[in-house]
This record gives structure tokens, sequence and C-alpha cells, in this order.
């Protein structure tokens, strides 16, 4: 017997020291993309098994819609917005909510997800435009302030019934985070996801190298073709880049950006013509890029100084018509310039 148990245990050893020797399966590239949210998302990870896992991501993609998107009518957020009292909200309205409140009281209103009736009377969001007048607007900007409405619960409580809320600013920086948290589930630790340029790389590549995420040059004309301004070396962060130079119309001579400032109630007028923003998780990346539009370069730059958990790509219009940057030193380590 105990010849037996000792030749069990030397079997068991060199067994595990074999094993042990065994060369790692190689890491494989997996890449797939799709619609979803009105736009583009594309994927890529390393995983030795080559599992694919593009069903369960357009799943959850279709899930986080049916909660946050204002273009399904049955979604809880066009629920809320309707005034719908039976409805109860999910996990992902709650988080993408609370995100928002943050982010609205850090940047005093910059950022505000009850901006939804402007948004829709100036044509950028869910209804047709309308013709916006001064009278418009005044009758607007009383619907528009984050105090105005509360969560309790799975419940929503809006001050007045005509307050809409639009979570496109921040939703699409919350599903790249999903999917990133999935992808972690699955054991998988290299990845780039991408949705509507919104991106949140982990890891690496398996020669060693990080993810390059480009940064666009800021185009003259909404169908001018994409160059590259900078390219970004992404590890283990999120980036955003908000602009007003491929949303927007014009209309008697005068050119109107989707970004509206929730303080005049008018597309944004100023210098920044775009904000890159580098932080730990891609729903921050993305509130933060919009308000930073919202503040312009200035107010952006003061709020920087008391925030070095964010660093920023700014790319601004001279008083001559030429290209300025503005780059934080974080993001300064990170960043080629295109030229």
């Amino acid at each position: 017997m105990k010849y037996t148990l000792l030749h069990t245990l030397l079997l068991a050893f060199l067994w595990s020291g074999l094993s042990s020797c065994r060369p790692a399966k190689p890491l494989m590239p997996v890449r797939f993309g799709g619609e979803a949210q009105g736009t583009y998302y594309a994927i890529t990870y390393f995983d030795a098994d080559s599992r694919n896992f593009h069903t369960q991501i357009d799943s959850l993609l279709h899930r986080f819609d049916s909660s946050a998107s204002t273009y399904m009518p049955t979604s809880i957020i066009s629920m809320v917005n309707n005034n719908d009292t039976t409805v109860r909200t999910d996990s992902i309205f709650n988080i993408i909510f609370r995100k928002s409140m943050e982010i609205s009281a850090n940047t005093g209103g910059a950022f505000d997800i009850t901006v939804g009736p402007l948004v829709n009377a100036w044509g950028f969001g869910f209804t047709s435009h309308i013709k916006v007048n001064q009278h418009v607007i005044d009758s607007l900007l009383p619907l528009v302030s984050y105090k105005l409405v509360h969560l309790e619960g799975n419940r929503v409580y809006k001050d007045k019934p005509g307050i809409k809320l639009d979570y496109n600013a921040i939703a699409q920086g919350f599903s790249v985070d999903e999917i990133g948290r999935f992808l972690q589930l699955k054991g998988i630790e290299d990845y780039l996801v991408d949705v509507g340029g919104e991106v949140l790389g982990k890891g690496k590549k398996p020669d060693g190298s990080s993810w390059n995420v480009g940064v666009e040059k800021p185009a003259a004309n909404a169908d001018d073709p994409q160059a590259l301004k900078a390219v970004v070396k992404l590890k283990d962060m999120a980036l955003s880049t908000s602009g007003n130079y491929r949303k927007y119309y014009e209309e008697n001579g005068v050119r109107y950006a989707h970004t509206i400032d929730p303080k005049t109630g008018y597309p944004v007028q100023h210098s920044l013509l775009s904000a890159s923003v580098l932080a730990p998780d891609c729903m921050t990346a993305d509130g933060y890029a919009t308000a930073f539009m919202v503040m312009g370069l200035e107010r952006s730059k003061a709020f920087l100084m008391q925030h070095p958990e964010l660093q920023v790509y700014f790319i601004i219009s001279g008083s001559k018509g030429e290209m300025l940057i503005y780059i934080s030193p974080g993001f300064k380590q990170i960043v080629e310039e295109q030229y």
C-alpha cells in the first residue's frame, strides 16, 4: 500500500513538472464589430482560446439601448421623458444618472442631462428641428437644470413634467466600460473597445506594444475626409473626444454646432474645436469631453488645475484661423503629433 501511494505521488509530481514545462498557448487576435446606438462599434482582443463573444456583446448593447436610448420609444429613458409613472429604472440607467449628476455638480452645470429640450429644439435630438428664437429659448431654459431631477431608489422624480433627459453625451462611454467589464469577466485582459470613437484600451498587444488610437484633425466641413492630428498610446485608460466640426448644420449663413450650452440655451461659440480627455474609465472621459466643449479653453484649464486625474488634448482655433494645441502634462507623455 505504501509503495502504491509513493508511486502515485511520484507520478503526480512528474506529471506536474511535465505540465509546467509545456509552452503556454499563444494569444490569438479576435476582431469584430457592428452597429449600435446609431454608430459603429469595433472590438479587438487577444485570447488563447480564440473565443468570439460577438453575439453576447450584441445582446449587451441591445440591453443598454433598452435602458438609455432616447431613440427607442420603449426604453426606460423614453418612458421617463414621457412621464410614465409605472416605469422603474435599472442599474444601467442609475449608474449613468449618478455619474451625470457628479459631473454636473463638478462643472457647475456645464454638463447637464436635462438639456434634452434644447437639443431637440436645435435639431440635434430625437425630435424634429424647430425655428429657434429667443422666445423659444426663454420658454425652454426653465426646464434645464440637473437640480430639477432626482433619483430615489428605482424611481425618477422631475420637478417639472416638461423636463427631458438626454444621455447621449455620456452613454457611449458607459457602454464602452460595460463591454470592458464583460471581457474582464471572461478572463480577457488585453483589449481595445471602440464605440463611436469612445475608446478603452486595457493591457497591451502580445509584442508588448500599446494600443494606438488616433485623434482626428478638425475638418472644415462635415464631409471632409478624416485626417489624424495625433496618435495616443493607450494603456489601461479611456479616451473620449468631443468636437463640433462634424455634427452641425448651416442656416442663413450661420453654422450651428451640436454642443448646447445649458446656461444660455444656444450652441457654443468659442475657440475650442475639440476636446480629447484621458480618464480611468470611458464614461468619465465622455462626460468631461462634452463639459469642456461647453466651458471653453480658459474655464477648462482652470478646472483641470483642480482635477489632475483628468488629462486633456485640446485643439484650438487661433486668432488667425491656425490650429493651436494645449496638452496637459500627463497626456504629453503618451501622444505623438502628426504633421
